[in-house]
């Protein structure tokens, strides 16, 4: 359970919510330049751009749950369970575990565009990273300041979604979230008006009401129409702390509280982190469930140019 989101108001942000049940030993992690990228079927990489993140705090390789690069490029995954599919190796294309690919991805491209050159070879395997930590269902969010896709690992193949909302959650597949969207036109942040019928006298009698019938679960896809009417609907003054205050507030809408969401193992999913990266900047910024202060580290006060992983 996550949700990311794309957002621009002088500069270019992204970021997301972390939902699960536990933690998973999450750091802020800077890749430098040269750290060596060594991937199971798709070589290596000696030299690639640096990227920061939150990811597993294993320093043999950033398992990033999330991670921008020094060009703005940015990428995430999130929970797809039930429709995530990875094949097996069959050495034809370009063969990426699960959670190779945003360090491949990121490592090597500067845009969207030129990330879509490669996917239309990508192929995501079924690879572990260890016994203990077998592949995650995901999908995964690609933007930048240009465009936004959604990348599905499914068993027709890798499906490629352009994703004019800048947001993504969970399960059902992005499509049914394309058409679900359309449900909810008649939201609005203004007062309503009456077009029940000019022969009666209805108004409004509070504010909000033109956004009577946003969901308020926290179900994926009311997740998601949620988001995307905050991050549409936003107002903000365009300097850097406005901006953060502003999106952590859109990811504040959308955030799971301990006991309102119970698994099928009796566990709670809550939002165990928020982050939101300026990636002009690349400065770095989260809070956690049990601290809400927003804590900031940059891409840029690490050795770029080294060869071990700085976790932060």
């Amino acid at each position: 359970m996550c949700t990311c989101i794309t957002y621009e108001n002088g500069d270019f942000y992204f970021g997301r919510n972390l939902d699960l049940d536990c933690s998973f030993g999450e750091k802020v992690a800077v890749t430098p330049r040269n750290f060596p990228l060594a991937f199971r079927k798709a070589g290596e990489l000696k030299a690639h751009f640096a990227m920061i993140g939150m990811a597993s705090a294993v320093p043999s390789f950033p398992l990033y749950a999330e991670a921008v690069n020094e060009k703005g490029l940015c990428m995430a995954g999130l929970n797809f369970p039930g429709n995530a599919w990875y094949g097996p190796v069959r050495g034809e294309g370009i063969e990426l575990a699960s959670f190779e690919i945003i360090p491949w991805l990121l490592g090597r491209c500067e845009s969207v565009d030129q990330a879509e050159k490669y996917l239309k070879d990508m192929h995501i395997v079924d690879l572990a990273f260890s016994e203990q930590m077998p592949p995650a269902p995901l999908h995964w969010m690609l933007a930048d300041k240009e465009r936004c896709l959604v990348l599905e690992a499914v068993k027709e193949g890798l499906k490629i979604y352009e994703n004019s909302f800048g947001v993504l959650t969970n399960n059902p597949p992005f499509d049914y979230h394309q058409m679900n969207m359309n449900n909810y036109v008649n939201l609005r942040a203004a007062s309503p008006e009456n077009h029940f019928s000019k022969q009666l006298d209805l108004r409004p009698y509070a504010q909000g009401m033109g956004a009577i019938g946003l969901p308020g679960d926290a179900s994926s896809a009311s997740r998601f129409v949620r988001a995307a009417f905050f991050k549409w609907n936003s107002a903000a003054p365009k300097d850097e702390a406005s901006n953060v205050s502003q999106f952590f507030h859109i990811l504040d809408g959308v955030a799971m509280v301990r006991g309102t969401v119970i698994t099928e193992a009796g566990t709670y999913d809550v939002t165990t982190y928020s982050c939101c990266v300026n990636v002009r900047t690349g400065d770095y910024y989260y809070k956690t469930y049990d601290d809400s202060r927003i804590r900031k580290f940059s891409l840029y006060e690490t050795d770029l140019e080294g060869t071990d992983l700085s976790i932060l």
